[in-house]
């Protein structure tokens, strides 16, 4: 196969932040040369056993900045704020997944069951859940919501929002829904993964035109109460356009909930009674509601989590071959994150429909592709990706040399690069393998394609053979020419489980647009994603260079910081980032280790300085500069996120070996008789190794 030049050439541009010299050296000369082990956020390895079976893996406390530690609450007695004249009683009940909900052409997540419970005490439960500075940011948003409504301004640009942050729990999460929209029914609460973000109801402001406040403001809480035969009575009303503007509203926009009627009001005598209009949940949508909860119970998922230790194996391919074994799909395994293929890899992952005991049987099997699996228990959910705390990494670094045309000590050269690194950190490049190095099209190209909808382009990328000779390459060739993929089939060896997925359903299908776009949806949705963020990382990686070769390291004007500093580097919240002005740069406010930039998505802001501008450019060069990254054919929406530039590791540690042997490796003085580098260290989720080892060597591999 061809060296890889254009790749090459692409990371070697990438700026260092550290000025210390160097040195050469080969790293993943065999697999057991570089192991890595996943630290699950409760900070342990997942390859130590354990005898005991653990349930829950999904169930991490909340940060202690997210929530106060104060007396659990007896959820059976609690009652909201309530003023209304119309007194509505309602259960108690807590969804366990966010519902999806449409507004406008943004698809996001909005929890629409909810409590309340009318009586005299009035208990604050905001206040049990969130710390004191979240609660009195929450309420100030409220107050300058209500405050443009009440003078009449309207809201330019964007919708404005608040965040309370990232909230691991799904039953915390499903709570603060609630409780926020029943103390604000003027406020709507949005999901975004574990996310909640506040927003203006605007729903509310449109029925504020017909009704009272008052009105509008009880009517959101009883919608959101979803008391089943209970009802909600709007004033009377003598004016019939008028009530057939309410009737409208309510219909129109929450018609497959409820049903509104006319009566006269009750004893009133005269000619010309009042008319009130009520508003009942509709009995289907109930009985359904039940059943379909009935029917959750009864039918409920079986998930099996374990250990999946593998060597020299890419992920997708052992997830291929386990689902094989266990006859379910791709799609039914869940992971934290992606691990390096020339490696040992230990990670958690969960896989749905499968016992633990029918899992065990296949562990024999298995170790014959260089896999085991252990630690196997039953749990109540799913993984997803960034539900770690980090990675642990113990490496062999071989063929130790100076740089070319360096003096100094071999011995000082490396000792002064760890320590220099370990003080200063590293540049947070998304590393090498991210992209495919190595292969002749890399994975941001399939989802530039991807991006543009260019569906059949990405399928050509995905197929298109390297310069080997091997019964897999053949395969992918003949299909280039031939585009049979019926006959590509009968060539593709069997354990190349996604190029046999993908020509099944191009065989189904046919090869054109349409059934490109069914082709795709033959691989899961994490693995579609994947290229689509392949491409969003390459462009953070040249924006970070860019950055720091135009302003060094140092914070400047038009800068976006992160101000949650314990918070998820991938995972920052847009209420968390703030941008920089001239007098914060003045006053050296922030450090460079706040620094963040976008990783290209719909909801993110640019740097306000030369970095935006260069955002823009490298769009518009890539034919994007219209693109709202997101890819309704393939249900693909990518908010986007912030990404900390600099990194540093932890833990790390290191012991040099010396050679047994006379012969000394080239470029060595004589006594610097030193042969191997053992480096251990952690880092953070979404951190690359191979990037901080490229900081301390000054080496790109």
């Amino acid at each position: 196969m061809e060296e890889d030049t254009d790749f090459r050439i692409r990371f070697s541009s990438l700026c260092f932040i550290t000025e210390h010299v160097g040195f050469h050296g080969t790293i993943k000369s065999s697999p057991s040369d570089f192991v890595v082990i996943e630290i699950d956020e409760q900070g342990q390895l997942v390859n130590k056993a354990t005898d005991e079976p653990i349930d829950n893996i999904h169930k991490v406390l909340p940060e202690p900045n997210k929530f106060a530690k104060k007396t659990k609450l007896d959820l059976q007695n609690v009652s909201f704020e309530e003023g209304s004249n119309q007194e509505v009683n309602t259960s108690v009940g807590f969804p366990n997944n966010d519902q999806n909900h449409q507004t406008g052409s943004e698809k996001e997540d909005i929890i629409d069951d909810g409590i309340s419970k009318c009586e005299e005490e009035k208990v604050d439960i905001l206040g049990s859940l969130l710390d004191k500075k979240m609660n009195e940011l929450l309420s100030q948003f409220a107050s300058d919501i209500k405050e443009k409504w009440d003078s009449k301004t309207e809201l330019i640009g964007a919708s404005p929002e608040f965040s309370l942050g990232t909230i691991l729990d799904k039953n915390q999460r499903a709570i603060l829904h609630s409780a926020i929209r029943q103390k604000f029914p003027f406020l709507i609460t949005v999901g975004r993964n574990s996310e909640i973000v506040v927003k203006p109801n605007l729903e509310y402001k449109e029925l504020c035109h017909l009704v009272s406040e008052e009105e509008a403001f009880h009517f959101f809480k009883y919608l959101d109460a979803k008391k089943e035969n209970s009802k909600f009575t709007f004033k009377p009303d003598t004016n019939k356009d008028h009530r057939k503007a309410v009737h409208h509203f309510v219909n129109k926009k929450f018609g497959n909930l409820v049903e509104t009627k006319s009566f006269p009001e009750p004893n009133y005598n005269g000619d010309n009674p009042n008319i009130v209009i009520t508003v009942r949940f509709r009995e289907k949508a109930h009985k359904h509601r039940k059943k379909s909860l009935l029917e959750c119970q009864e039918r409920k998922v079986i998930y099996t989590a374990f250990t999946l230790r593998k060597e020299n194996l890419e992920m997708f391919e052992a997830i291929g071959f386990l689902a094989i074994k266990l006859g379910v799909i791709p799609s039914d395994f869940s992971y934290a994150g992606l691990k390096d293929k020339k490696a040992i890899t230990y990670q958690a992952m969960v896989v749905k429909k499968v016992t633990p005991e029918r899992l065990k049987n296949i562990e024999k099997e298995i170790e014959k592709k260089r896999m085991n699996v252990f630690n196997i228990r039953s749990v109540d959910d799913s993984l997803r990706l960034g539900q770690l705390k980090g990675n642990h990494f113990d490496i062999v670094i071989r063929n130790l040399k100076k740089q070319v045309n360096d003096s100094a000590n071999l011995r000082e050269r490396i000792l002064e690069a760890i320590e220099n690194v370990k003080n200063k950190g590293f540049v947070n490049y998304y590393g090498p393998q991210r992209f495919g190095m190595g292969r002749k099209v890399h994975t941001d190209q399939i989802g530039l394609a991807l991006l543009k909808s260019e569906m059949v382009k990405a399928i050509k990328l995905f197929l298109t053979p390297e310069d080997m000779d091997d019964p897999v390459n053949r395969a992918k060739k003949y299909f280039l020419q031939t585009e049979d993929a019926k006959g590509t089939l009968s060539l593709m060896p069997e354990f190349k489980v996604r190029e046999r997925v993908l020509l099944e359903s191009l065989h189904r299908f046919g090869m054109t647009e349409e059934g490109c776009i069914q082709a795709w949806f033959s691989f899961p949705h994490s693995m579609r994603i994947f290229y689509v963020h392949a491409y969003s990382s390459k462009i953070w990686n040249e924006a970070a260079s860019y950055r720091l070769t135009s302003y060094g390291p140092r914070v400047v004007e038009g800068d976006l910081v992160c101000l949650d500093e314990g918070g998820d580097d991938e995972h920052v919240p847009s209420s968390k980032v703030h941008l920089v002005t001239e007098e914060e740069e003045s006053a050296n406010t922030y450090a460079m280790h706040q620094v963040v930039l976008p990783v290209l998505g719909y909801n993110i802001q640019h740097p306000k300085n030369k970095v935006g501008q260069w955002y823009q450019e490298t769009l518009s060069r890539d034919g994007l500069q219209t693109c709202r990254f997101k890819v309704p054919a393939l249900k693909l929406n990518v908010p986007g996120c912030y990404r900390k530039i600099l990194k540093q590791p932890h833990n790390v540690s290191y012991q040099l070996i010396e050679e047994d042997i006379d012969v000394k490796a080239e470029g060595s003085h004589m006594g610097e008789a030193i042969s191997s580098l053992l480096i251990s260290f952690d880092l953070d989720a979404s951190c690359y190794a191979t990037i901080c080892l490229r900081e301390i060597m000054k080496h790109d591999f």
